[in-house]
């Protein structure tokens, strides 16, 4: 195999941190568009804030681990560890001064003209001051903790993320100044209401103006806030074949708390001794041998901290400052009440549209009459991130209180769900639910339901197949889309795929699932270069992929060939993209471009053109190493010629959206697509109407003609009603 190094020349692979710095002002540029309500901007800026807080999480503090280990960077990226910290810490500079004008300079401002206000404590009346007051008497003193800085009081440990006062506090005895911390609380709301519709005092201001309860007999002289960011991966690099991952996991989560600091966000103006007595602390991180806290790793994030909690606001119920609300459409092929969906399922492939098309009405109602029907044996499913008591797990443990076999593959190292996941997971093994936790060094993030039904004729398995978790949460929020199917070869795949989860196997050949890191990878591969060899015999070549990211360098030096054969490729990726489109005599076919709105573009697509006889898929996994080497993931074709082209019509909705898609140039930079018109709409507003696009409005209209020729004349209907009369 070639060195990975000899794939891509660097100055063809765009970094992937700054790629993913790039996302996320996009994301930041949702929150400027002036054509979005107010409270939707404000979610933006939001969402922007609690995106970068997991990058140093976890991306910056793998690169700080690198400088301090002496660790190179992976070709074909050229920069080292240490230059790229260099750029973050710029575009990072830079997005930050974005955020904050943004934020304090235009949307409060312009949120206050409607009457949602953040007010500070001295602009209270006498009347909401005394309000404020009780509350702070009753609600927030009694869980506040001080905790002072001294030799005999060691420096406190810091939680990640939490928000914090540092406070300086004089001996009126002694003379001599105090260091203390208090610790805003998270068990209590960040946005303290006063009594006037939508205004709010926040809560680090109630404790502040305070504070004087806290040191009794003490001069409280300054006080600022603070907030730290740790890393927060979980590291099982060094653990070989645990003998309980259940075990292991539940370490590591806790383990995590005390990683290193990586950022240091403080308040503006906070006085320079007082940064340097943080940096100096909080460095030493708990003892372990991390890189230090250099002043670059210190942001100033203006006159509120822990700008993610703006979500709650941007969540207040005035109609008219947020989107129109939307509710999902009954699946089209799922709406005979008088049909079960195993009945339909017999005949066809289904295929769903979330948020577009309803989640109850399909996936979870799939589960739920699975767990009632007498006649279903066994469900098996993969649960990646859950939202918790829902009717997916309901119907679980339904399924097993009623004697049908029920085994779920829960991943215990979905970042940042890991706790989450074991708390359920421990409670559907109480139900008798068979749990496994997946493989040692490989996480399970396929989205596989499978249910073996005993019919008239036989056995039959019937599978979900889908790009999204089976969350019901994120399903209102994400676009995802998810295939139903009773097929036999499909049906025997999944089976033998769940008894490589569940049992001792090494499956690595599949009739017609692509399945990571088994041959996946191999698959993908193949169809680019066949793509590739249709083009250079003169039979057209043609690749449109949507994903959320694309890194992996035999992926894109794959692309890049296909682009020299002459295929012409169109690539939506919401994230990070590390392929430089456009550079000529490289990739003069490729397009990329990128779709933020509000909905989360999650769903994974592929369709290759093959000589004119197109293949469909659609799956879990990205074109990034970890998703085709480290992961379990699952692609599965779209064989249907009907289903074929409502995802071709979904990728052409995307391709010709001008109102939200930004386009990559050969430099790295996005620029936002120019609206044809002032009625452009954007992807995402179009198939809120049509969940499948052109091809959902050519089945409707072809229904509806049916339907119109089926029935009697309208005269004589009309006469029919008369008579009835």
């Amino acid at each position: 195999m070639t060195p990975l190094a000899e794939l891509v020349p660097p100055s063809l692979y765009l970094n992937r941190e700054l790629s993913w710095l790039a996302f996320n002002a996009r994301v930041l540029a949702e929150a400027e568009d002036t054509r979005n309500p107010l409270l939707e901007r404000l979610k933006f800026a939001s969402i922007f804030s609690t995106n970068l807080d997991e990058f140093y999480m976890v991306r910056v503090a793998g690169l700080r681990r690198k400088v301090q280990t002496g660790m190179q960077a992976y070709p074909p990226e050229d920069r080292s560890p240490a230059e790229q910290l260099d750029a973050i810490r710029a575009r990072v500079r830079e997005l930050l001064a974005l955020r904050n004008r943004l934020v304090f300079d235009e949307l409060l401002p312009a949120l206050a003209a409607h009457g949602v206000r953040l007010v500070s404590m001295d602009a209270l009346t006498r009347q909401e001051a005394e309000q404020v007051h009780r509350f702070f008497e009753s609600e927030v003193f009694p869980v506040l903790t001080p905790l002072a800085v001294d030799p005999g009081h060691p420096f406190p440990y810091i939680s990640n993320l939490s928000l914090s006062l540092a406070v300086e506090v004089r001996d009126p005895n002694t003379g001599t100044v105090h260091f203390a911390r208090v610790k805003v609380p998270r068990t209590l709301p960040r946005w303290v209401p006063i009594g006037r519709t939508h205004h709010f005092v926040p809560l680090e201001e109630v404790i502040e103006a305070n504070l004087a309860a806290l040191f009794p007999g003490m001069e409280v002289l300054h006080w600022h806030e603070f907030r730290i960011t740790r890393y927060s991966d979980l590291d099982l690099g060094q653990i070989d074949q645990p003998e309980d991952l259940l075990q292991t996991i539940e370490e590591q989560v806790f383990q995590r708390r005390f990683g290193e600091v990586v950022r240091l966000e403080v308040e503006t103006g906070m006085p320079e001794h007082l940064i340097d007595l943080l940096r100096g602390e909080l460095g030493e991180s708990d003892g372990l041998a991390v890189a230090p806290l250099t002043r670059d790793d210190v942001h100033d994030s203006g006159p509120l901290l822990e700008l993610g909690d703006l979500m709650a606001l941007a969540q207040l119920d005035i109609p008219e400052l947020r989107d129109p609300p939307f509710t999902p459409a009954a699946p089209m092929d799922l709406r005979d009440a008088s049909r079960s969906i195993f009945d339909v399922l017999r005949e066809r492939d289904v295929l769903v549209h979330h948020p577009f098309e309803s989640f109850s009405q399909s996936v979870e109602a799939f589960l739920e009459a699975a767990a009632v029907d007498e006649q279903v044996l066994a469900i098996k499913m993969t649960l990646y991130r859950t939202s918790g008591d829902t009717a997916i797990v309901r119907a679980l443990q339904e399924a097993a209180e009623r004697g049908k076999q029920v085994a779920v593959l829960i991943e215990l190292q979905a970042r940042f769900d890991e706790a989450n996941n074991i708390r359920w997971a421990r409670q559907m093994e109480s139900f008798g639910i068979h749990v496994a936790y997946g493989l040692p060094g490989l996480k399970t993030h396929g989205k596989v339901a499978l249910i073996v039904r005993r019919d008239a004729d036989g056995l039959r398995r019937y599978v979900h197949l889908g790009t999204g978790n089976y969350n019901s949460r994120t399903a209102r929020l994400y676009t995802d889309i998810g295939l139903f199917t009773s097929a036999p070869e499909i049906g025997a795949d999944v089976t033998d795929f769940f008894n490589a989860l569940t049992g001792h196997s090494r499956q690595r050949h599949y009739r017609t699932l692509l399945v990571a890191p088994a041959n996946m990878r191999q698959g993908m591969l193949q169809r680019i270069a066949r793509e590739a060899a249709h083009a250079r015999a003169g039979r057209g070549g043609r690749l449109i992929a949507k994903m959320n990211a694309l890194v992996d360098p035999e992926v894109i030096a794959a692309l890049y060939e296909a682009s020299q054969a002459g295929v012409e490729i169109d690539l939506i990726v919401r994230g990070t993209c590390c392929l430089r489109p456009g550079v000529p005599g490289v990739s003069d076919r490729i397009r990329v471009i990128s779709i933020i709105g509000r909905f989360l573009e999650h769903s994974r697509l592929w369709m290759f053109g093959n000589g004119g006889d197109p293949e469909y898929l659609l799956g879990s996994a990205d074109w990034m190493p970890r998703n085709l080497d480290r992961r379990v993931e699952v692609v599965v074709p779209v064989t249907d010629r009907a289903l074929q082209a409502r995802v071709q019509s979904v990728l052409d909705a995307c391709l010709a959206d001008d109102r939200q898609a930004w386009e990559l140039s050969a430099d790295g930079t996005y620029a936002k697509r120019i609206p044809s018109s002032v009625r452009s709409t954007g992807s995402q507003a179009a198939l809120m109407q049509h969940p499948w696009g052109a091809a959902g409005r050519a089945v409707r209209r072809a229904t509806a003609a049916q339907r119109t020729a089926d029935e009697p004349p309208a005269r004589a209907r009309t006469g029919r009603r008369r008579a009835k009369g």
